[in-house]
């Protein structure tokens, strides 16, 4: 077999995630409590909106101890809404030509953000962020109302 086997890198999920890092979860059992970083846990993070309860992940079954997994949470309508709330996170850091594919960077930034956070208020950073998505409004935009010939546009305020 070559040294590029598929036993050397795991296997993958539905998502495309890697899961041999659930596996071994699963094989030592419930003594692996999963820390962002190794740092902050999802545990007593809580999303207060009832209306973006099902559209933020960060529930205990949501966690990650990177916001790097790989998954290609585009491919199916809503799959995105699954995606841990950090990486979605580091993914809009990765905006504009020169910082495309710059992913461990933008994981670097928020890992060194969320420490910041976390000295100067003495919070879970991960319930910050929550809150910060929760109280964000969204952004004044113009939409083109019709079909066809006449077009009307609509200005949200």
């Amino acid at each position: 077999s070559s040294f590029l086997s598929r036993s050397h890198f795991g296997s993958r999920d539905q998502l495309g995630c890697s899961v041999s890092g659930a596996v071994m979860a699963e094989e030592i059992g419930s003594q692996v409590e999963v820390k962002l970083f190794g740092k902050w846990a999802y545990d007593d993070v809580s999303v207060s909106d009832l209306s973006l309860v099902d559209y933020i992940a960060c529930k205990p079954e949501h966690a990650v101890f990177l916001p790097h997994s790989a998954g290609r949470w585009q491919k199916k309508r809503f799959r995105k809404s699954l995606c841990p709330i950090v990486e979605r996170l580091v993914c809009s850091l990765m905006m504009h030509g020169r910082n495309t594919g710059k992913k461990v960077k933008a994981v670097r930034i928020v890992m060194h953000t969320m420490e910041i956070v976390h000295l100067l208020t003495d919070k879970n950073p991960i319930q910050v962020l929550v809150d910060a998505v929760k109280n964000g409004a969204p952004r004044e935009d113009s939409t083109r109302i019709g079909k066809g010939g006449t077009v009307r546009t609509h200005h949200r305020k």
